[in-house]
């Protein structure tokens, strides 16, 4: 079956124009075109979702380009490809570390205002130096009693 690029677009969640970027980059080697228009196919799909899947996870376009570049070599690039993969894995995973880092201070700051609401005072929690000075990843329950013989 063949598609527009805007039934592509609409299929893939994504801008007519970011697929018109990735053709200006020579990022669809394999995209047919007749008379000038793209002609997407079903094989071009997994093709896109590995794009889509580099540049949403934050590979810089000249390293998408890099990996374009050597897949279309074939076999003889399999491991430079997957040295692309793997470094790309690491930043993911990097992020994502910082990310469940940032989540626990959310998740500290949302316990201390509710626990503050539930006290009727921020002062509750901030005098008690043990909670004031807890360990994000060592938040208690909301329902937990606050225990003042810490101070």
């Amino acid at each position: 079956m063949s598609y527009t690029i805007s039934e592509v677009a609409k299929m893939m969640g994504i801008k007519p124009s970011a697929l018109r970027y990735y053709d200006k980059e020579d990022l669809l080697p394999d995209v047919k075109r007749v008379n000038g228009i793209r002609i997407f196919e079903d094989k071009d799909f997994g093709w896109l979702r590995v794009l889509s899947c580099l540049k949403n996870t934050g590979m810089p376009i000249n390293k998408i380009k890099k990996y374009v570049q050597l897949a279309q070599l074939g076999d003889e690039t399999l491991e430079e490809r997957y040295e692309l993969i793997k470094e790309q894995r690491e930043n993911v995973q990097k992020q994502i570390d910082q990310l469940n880092y940032y989540m626990q201070e959310l998740d500290y700051k949302d316990w201390y205002y509710q626990t503050a609401i539930k006290y009727g005072s921020e002062e509750v929690v901030k005098s008690n130096i043990h909670y004031a000075s807890m360990e994000p990843d060592r938040i208690p329950k909301l329902d937990d009693e606050l225990d003042f013989t810490n101070n």
